[in-house]
């Protein structure tokens, strides 16, 4: 019985997460400027209803029956699920859950007009309050987890992942990844590589999107695709919400990135409907939800089979030129130079972007950093990993990411992580099932097959570990990642 009520309860909980979703979209997306403050508002209130209703104090009692009964082991697994959601949410007051969510609000949206505008002055004052609101959250959750400040933050995007992991993988990423990129850049240096001529009109980029995205297997009936500041994946499971941006001169922006959120979205359309409505439905973390979108955007997209489908697409809409051949195309697809905005950034030099985000966001919740001098420490690790310097730039530097102006601190790593497991996920498929060359070529949809298999049907029914165990034979390690970056870079 109690173990029922829990199940309601949470599935209550589902629906207005749904709300906030389609809220939070529609803000990125469609909504007026002049709506922001009541839209802002709005949200709040939501949250702190859901957070409310997370605290309801009979859940205590609800959870202390349902341990003693006699569940099924996945029922088991669905309750330890949701007690993990209500411990997450009763270790902090609604006052600074309502607080921080508002916070985040005005910063976000200011944060649309100021980076644009190099505006530091400006940004630092609303990004100081929710660092300071976010440091707040960080010491109660410490408190009842008994782990570090930022580790307690980690814990909400990649639950069982310590800094003390995350040292040590990046660590070792660090003894290599300096001489890779700048041996592939001395083997690149002697290649000509043609550039696509535009301009590309926004609505034939808009269709070529969506034809890679049927071809990618996107169910159109649950999602959609939009525009917005910043490309993300939202919404939930049964009507996922899609966004790029366009560049007129460069079409390989808006694919690429259309290409990585449809991986995001294929792996919430694929989450085992019986479940979606509880948290054991979800997606296990984020580092596995960034592991599907880079296998799509990196593993698959980039790869010389895929690329020779992707050519007479881009024929179709725009022409044939010479710069759409898939020998060029791949060569363009696969340029390594390190540059200074993230989302940019080719797959080689992408990892050094994470740790550096990483290293500061973990001094920036420890109190080792602070909100002041965030642009001296980014422009010195820029120059330390990538040999570039942000010094005044601070819109192509500290202002560039959307992730810490609502407070979410503790996500970056999950990058990486994804890279990591999506390369072990391709090494173990292909073990399993042949070359991906082949597998592209003639059968494409056991892909997605193996990924649901593997992947997409356990939703958070396993931990990350034995998920990632389970599908590729080994725990997580850069060996695989490492291995894929040498063969497909310097071959």
């Amino acid at each position: 019985m109690s173990y029922s009520a829990l199940t309601h309860h949470f599935e209550q909980q589902h629906h207005l997460q749904h709300l906030g979703a389609i809220c939070g979209w529609d803000q990125a997306t469609m909504m007026p400027s002049g709506g922001n403050q009541a839209r802002a508002e709005a949200m709040s209130a939501l949250a702190v209803l859901s957070h409310q209703q997370l605290q309801d104090p009979k859940l205590a009692d609800w959870f202390a029956s349902a341990n003693q009964a006699s569940l099924a082991s996945d029922q088991k697994v669905s309750l330890a699920e949701m007690h993990r959601q209500w411990r997450d949410a009763t270790m902090l007051p609604s006052d600074l859950v309502g607080a921080l969510s508002l916070a985040g609000s005005r910063c976000e949206h200011a944060w649309r007009s100021l980076r644009p505008a190099n505006d530091w002055a400006g940004f630092l004052p609303l990004f100081a309050e929710v660092l300071n609101l976010s440091r707040q959250v960080a010491a109660a959750r410490a408190d009842v987890l008994g782990l570090s400040r930022y580790d307690s933050l980690l814990e909400q995007f990649e639950p069982g992942m310590r800094s003390a992991t995350l040292d040590s993988v990046f660590n070792g990423v660090k003894q290599w990844l300096p001489a890779l990129i700048k041996e592939v850049q001395d083997k690149q240096g002697s290649e000509i590589v043609l550039q696509p001529q535009g301009p590309f009109a926004i609505e034939q980029q808009r269709a070529l999107g969506l034809d890679v995205m049927a071809l990618l297997g996107f169910d159109f009936n649950h999602g959609r695709l939009d525009v917005s500041v910043h490309p993300f994946c939202g919404g939930v499971s049964e009507d996922v919400r899609l966004t790029t941006r366009y560049d007129e001169h460069d079409v390989a922006q808006a694919l690429m990135g259309v290409i990585h959120e449809t991986g995001h979205a294929r792996y919430e359309q694929g989450l085992p409907a019986q479940w979606r409505k509880l948290p054991v439905g979800q997606a296990r973390s984020m580092g596995v939800h960034e592991s599907q979108s880079l296998f799509f955007e990196m593993q698959l997209a980039r790869h010389p089979a895929f690329i020779a489908q992707l050519s007479p697409l881009l024929e179709r809409h725009f022409g044939t030129q010479p710069a759409f051949a898939p020998d060029n195309l791949a060569k363009l697809y696969t340029r390594v130079k390190p540059g200074f905005i993230r989302v940019d950034a080719d797959e080689v030099t992408y990892p050094a972007h994470i740790m550096l985000r990483y290293e500061i966001e973990r001094d920036l919740i420890e109190g080792k950093l602070e909100a002041k001098d965030l642009p001296e420490r980014w422009d010195q690790l820029m120059q330390r990993y990538l040999g570039l310097s942000t010094q005044g730039n601070y819109k192509d530097g500290c202002m560039q990411d959307i992730h810490w102006t609502d407070g979410s601190f503790g996500y970056f790593p999950s990058y990486t992580l994804g890279a990591m497991y999506a390369a072990q996920q391709a090494s173990a498929m292909q073990q399993q099932q042949g070359s991906l060359e082949q597998l592209i070529e003639q059968q494409l949809p056991s892909i997605f097959d193996w990924l649901q298999h593997n992947i997409w049907q356990h939703a958070s029914l396993l931990d990350t570990d034995t998920l990632i165990e389970q599908a590729c034979g080994q725990p997580l390690n850069e060996s695989a990642f490492k291995q894929h970056l040498q063969q497909r870079y310097l071959g």
